[in-house]
């Protein structure tokens, strides 16, 4: 059977991706198919917590008349960007870890209910919804949260099974509805397509004022006058950029009440605070960033070190809940980003909360140990402090 094959461009120094078959995920997304499998397990300073328990998907580039390649190119190695993805000196792209998918469902425990919505055909861009099973017993509308899951901009998906559980407990524990945003990755989709993406969710949300959206979930039970963002690690950080996004340009019949940053992702050249000094450890992590935003200036982009940032006092909310992590890497960051929206005239309240002897992303990966439970407590309290 011949396959849909997607022609993509990617800017990597001495690499062409030429053409690939990518492999599909949820039904609202388009076709695609082939994917490879194989184990493999390696450590990354940046996140080191991050789950090797699945196998890893290669994304195969398929043969072309254009394309020659050296029978040894299969197995070399061009880019190593463990524990999230490699790219061979032949095209392909094997995504180590965030490949794992599951679909929307009626969750049998908490009653919250899922389903998937194309946002821009054009681009792939989509969304899960989750609504609680309050919304079958009451009219009344409830404050939405908008979701940007972890990954590094470059593994994970708003449909794997970590984020999907965790959404669906949080809409559960907060009773609000939810949009979990599905966008674009890179290397094939470098950074500022994320950004761009979401904003784009964000206006798609948006066309919901009034109850005259597409979307029939979002028009009968989310208050847009009651918003709030959230995200991990990449996720946190895109948070932030459509919290500024949205105090500077504004989101039309939106109120954006607060954001969540869950041990945000944000670097910069010197380092700050505790922060780990080895050359090599940090070369790393900048070398990530700069693989998934080719075009950076690099660590000190405004992109990633909002301390660069002259427009960082526009953030669009009244309150911001920083949530960090005693031995992850990014901690100092997170410290670091508060002390910042303090003196940059920035308005609102600025909250930290700290969990002690715990990773990056501990509470994607055991979601119910007591530090993950607390956690969880605290951004639910957050979001609902003034509801009625």
């Amino acid at each position: 059977m011949n396959q849909p094959i997607i022609t993509l461009s990617f800017s990597a120094p001495s690499l062409s991706l030429g053409k690939f078959l990518i492999p599909r995920l949820p039904a609202v997304l388009q076709p695609h198919n082939v994917a490879q499998f194989s184990p493999l397990h390696r450590s990354f300073p940046l996140l080191s917590s991050i789950s090797h328990r699945k196998p890893t998907l290669q994304i195969v580039a398929a043969a072309s008349s254009s394309l020659t390649m050296d029978s040894s190119d299969s197995t070399e190695v061009a880019h190593d960007h463990s524990p999230f993805l490699k790219i061979y000196k032949d095209g392909r792209i094997e995504r180590i870890a965030g490949i794992e998918i599951v679909p929307p469902s009626l969750d049998s425990k908490t009653g919250v209910e899922s389903k998937d919505v194309v946002i821009s055909p054009e681009t792939g861009v989509s969304a899960r919804l989750y609504i609680p099973k309050t919304t079958k017993e009451s009219q009344k509308k409830l404050p939405l949260l908008v979701y940007f899951h972890g990954g590094g901009f470059c593994i994970e998906t708003a449909f794997s099974p970590q984020y999907h559980n965790y959404v669906n407990s949080f809409v559960a524990e907060a009773n609000v509805v939810a949009v979990s945003v599905e966008y674009r990755r890179a290397p094939e989709h470098p950074v500022p397509i994320a950004y761009d993406d979401s904003w784009a969710a964000l206006k798609w949300v948006a066309s919901h004022t009034d109850g005259k959206g597409p979307d029939e979930w979002l028009n009968n039970h989310a208050d847009l006058e009651s918003v709030f963002f959230a995200g991990d690690s990449a996720g946190a950080n895109i948070a932030h950029h459509m919290g500024l996004r949205v105090g500077l340009e504004g989101l039309a019949g939106v109120k954006l009440d607060g954001i969540v940053l869950v041990h945000p992702y944000f670097w910069g050249k010197e380092p700050i605070g505790g922060e780990d000094t080895d050359a090599e450890k940090r070369g790393k992590v900048e070398a990530l960033w700069r693989f998934t935003c080719p075009a950076t200036s690099g660590v000190d982009d405004p992109y990633i070190n909002p301390g660069t940032d002259p427009k960082l006092g526009s953030l669009g909310c009244k309150r911001v809940l920083i949530c960090i992590a005693e031995k992850d890497t990014l901690k100092n960051r997170g410290w670091y980003y508060s002390e910042l929206l303090g003196k940059s005239g920035y308005r609102g309240v600025v909250e930290v909360m700290e969990a002690k002897g715990e990773d990056h992303v501990f509470h994607l990966m055991n979601s119910t140990c007591e530090n993950s439970v607390a956690l969880l407590k605290r951004m639910v309290s957050f979001i609902n402090q003034g509801q009625a």
